[in-house]
């Protein structure tokens, strides 16, 4: 008997099934999908069984497998089907694939010891009156006390063995029981009470067919009560016997959806996101693939959670740029969930106030199926957002914080109420520059500034994670006059705590980078243990807090600046979504945007909350320039550690590519990445944009095929990229 194994190593030349035999021992025990060790080239390593079958036709000498690493196979037949289907959408190397579906206890790699904790118990071995006959006759009071807690109990977890325990157990008395633990611990708040839908919401509930796998849409305004839609289905769902899973963009999200799911659902209900512990993540894992939850919620990953029998897929904030993964296997959590579903005969919901342009085209064209709330649920009104021009406001002075701003941050203090600033740029400032001879500090490693950290007086890499303590003199000319510009997250608590006797708390990667540090803010804010929250774009989605009533963003044209087709659709997102945290209860929202476009069309119609106008002014845009939703793009990276070689294999792959693809299809570039070079490698790259080109795919392949193993040059596939 042979096996074909996929092993651990992902680099592309030896990225194909390898045939062994399966010794004789292994027989019975072997199935595809399981997790095997197997010699390779000198070593012994990991990796999964893709086929069993008793033909072997070539002339290489085999070598056996060692041995099974697990009772059960790890890889089900749905992931099995699901790796080939994602290998051949994005061209990637298939062991990626499986590796991405797995937490790292269960990865094919080898020297990975993650053990199952297990629980030890004591009950009882004999019955009821068997057990109070020896408590009349016993004369150990410490035996005595454990019986009569047994008796009312029925078992006690046992930590350590004592005197009595050991003799009641050579005596017959009690037993003990083996149970496996979980390692995570899910906290609840107890303050989401389920609520009556209202008419709108029922009627999207009513409107989505549990019985197809047809993909729908949900466009609901900020407050809209998309949450309790979610739950509602879900909720049908597992009444049929089926199981859900339920997808939000942000570790700093889950933790009030969690609060929600698990208050309830209860122990129904299984997390995966990266803020868990290795060992978390494989208990969370386990409990999944042991039948034991029937709803998974979590971020990307999550998506390939081994439920059997779906009945649902949720995507929250579908828009999301963080459903994307943005290294190998560049896979779209949407387009593994459109996959699943039609494996399963399920549906896919969609939600979100901004809707991606390819989602809200699809809808209007009939792909997907539209659905609608048009307004907050509970009858609370969007809230009223305010332009500040900061061209006026710097000729006042008022170079951080707008007087208006300034003026509504004390007037709900003294009220208070609580407040959220959005600043999407941490550390203290982005770059220190020589005022004497312009010499701006830069990564070594890297074609970019370095960020000055106060916290740690420290000068960062936010691509390489390079690092060097705070210079005082330029090393280029020996001035000490050595200026910090621009504006982070740190520089604006700063400020903040000078201004305003108020409770201040930062949510960014760098307060956020220890375990439990995101629930641990959001449940203080939500306490109001503190009355202002600033960050980055991870406090913009989705957080529910009843008293903040002001949002403030300080700088709106930061995500307008990048050199990207998408920066209008994500400045417009971002600052629908952060106004959304405002006025979700009784009291009013107020909205303030510091900018220095106030007559921007995605700022303006910001202001508006009017996505709909945004979304015909975008897609004129996009036709014109030939993006997407009109064109699918692809984009070639090419890397290299040497600049003239990566120059030249850029410049023969774009021949390459013009020479084999069709006419209709354009192809952008070669041209240097946006970011040039990251950790002392260059990164070049060609954009193609196409509508249909039946030899796309095979012209892919083939460049794939003929970079595999050239060790000066990487090539990879990025299939509708995100950036570009």
């Amino acid at each position: 008997m042979y096996a074909k194994v996929i092993i651990e190593y992902g680099a592309k030349a030896v990225d194909k099934e390898f045939t062994y035999i399966v010794p004789n021992n292994l027989t019975t025990k072997i199935k595809i999908g399981h997790r095997v060790l197997v010699p390779f080239n000198n070593k012994n390593i990991e990796g999964f069984v893709l086929d069993i079958n008793n033909k072997y036709n070539d002339n290489y000498e085999l070598k056996e497998i060692i041995n099974v690493c697990d009772e059960k196979p790890i890889l089900n037949k749905e992931m099995l089907y699901l790796g080939n289907e994602i290998q051949k959408a994005i061209l990637c190397s298939k062991i990626s694939i499986y590796q991405a579906m797995l937490p790292k206890a269960l990865k094919a790699k080898q020297n990975i010891n993650i053990g199952i904790k297990t629980n030890r118990y004591i009950k009882l071995n004999v019955s009821y009156a068997e057990a109070n006959k020896y408590i009349e006759e016993c004369r150990y009071p410490e035996q005595v006390k454990l019986l009569e807690k047994l008796i009312t109990d029925e078992r006690v977890l046992i930590t350590s063995l004592t005197s009595s325990v050991n003799t009641l157990i050579k005596k017959g008395i009690i037993k003990f029981e083996y149970e496996e633990a979980n390692r995570y611990i899910s906290h609840t708040t107890g303050k989401y009470h389920k609520v009556r839908l209202n008419e709108e919401q029922e009627n999207v509930v009513n409107s989505v067919s549990l019985d197809d796998d047809m993909t729908y849409l949900l466009y609901g305004v900020t407050g809209s009560g998309k949450t309790e839609v979610y739950m509602e289905l879900i909720d049908k769902v597992i009444k049929r016997g089926k199981t859900a899973i339920m997808l939000v963009p942000e570790i700093s999200l889950t933790p009030q959806i969690v609060d929600r799911f698990v208050t309830r659902f209860g122990e129904d209900v299984a997390i995966l996101h990266s803020g868990l512990s290795d060992v978390e993540r494989y208990d969370e894992y386990r409990k999944i693939m042991n039948g034991k939850v029937k709803i998974v919620v979590g971020a990307r990953s999550a998506i390939f959670a081994p439920l059997d029998n779906l009945g649902i897929i949720v995507i929250d904030e579908e828009h999301s740029s963080t459903y994307k993964q943005d290294n190998n296997p560049r896979y779209h959590a949407r387009d593994v969930a459109v996959l699943r579903s039609k494996y399963h005969k399920c549906p896919v919901l969609l939600g979100s106030a901004t809707p991606s342009l390819e989602s809200f085209a699809r809808a209007k064209k009939g792909v997907y199926k539209l659905l609608t709330l048009t307004a907050r649920a509970g009858g609370g009104k969007l809230p009223e957002v305010s332009i500040i021009d900061m061209k006026k406001e710097v000729k006042k002075g008022n170079f951080i914080l707008s007087y208006e701003l300034s003026k509504k941050i004390s007037e709900k203090l003294s009220k208070n109420e609580q407040i959220i600033l959005l600043l999407n740029r941490r550390g203290y400032s982005s770059m220190l520059t020589c005022r004497d001879c312009g010499n701006v500090l830069k990564c070594p490693n890297c074609d970019i500034s370095l960020t000055y950290h106060k916290t740690s007086n420290t000068n960062r890499c936010h691509y390489c994670n390079y690092s060097i303590k705070n210079v005082h003199k330029c090393p280029v000319c020996g001035s000490d006059n050595m200026k910090d510009y621009g504006l982070g997250t740190e520089k604006l608590e700063e400020e903040l705590n000078k201004r305003f006797k108020a409770r201040i708390i930062r949510m960014d990667m760098d307060t956020t980078s220890r375990k439990g540090m995101h629930e641990k803010i959001i449940e203080d804010f939500g306490n109001h243990k503190y009355d202002i929250l600033l960050g980055t774009q991870m406090i913009a989605k989705g957080l529910d807090f009843p008293l903040v009533t002001l949002v403030g963003v300080i700088n709106a044209d930061s995500s307008l600046n990048i050199p990207d087709f998408r920066s209008a659709e994500n400045t417009f997102s971002l600052l629908n979504q952060v106004s959304g945290r405002a006025g979700r209860s009784d009291l009013l929202g107020e909205v303030i945007i510091q900018t220095y476009n106030p007559e921007h069309y995605s700022i303006a119609l910001a202001k508006e909350h009017n996505y709909l106008k945004f979304y015909d002014e975008e897609m004129k845009i996009r036709k014109v320039l030939n993006y997407p939703p009109f064109y699918y793009l692809t984009l070639v990276n090419i890397t290299s550690k040497d600049y003239e070689i990566g120059f030249s294999e850029a410049n023969k792959i774009g021949s390459y590519l013009r020479k084999y693809l069709s006419s209709d299809t354009v192809i952008l570039g070669p041209s240097m990445a946006n970011v040039f070079k990251v950790n002392n490698i260059y990164h070049y790259q060609c954009i193609i944009k196409y509508k249909y080109d039946d030899k796309l795919n095979k012209v892919l392949t083939k460049l794939d095929e003929i970079y595999k193993v050239n060790n000066k040059v990487d090539v990879s596939i990025d299939v509708n990229p995100i950036r570009v």
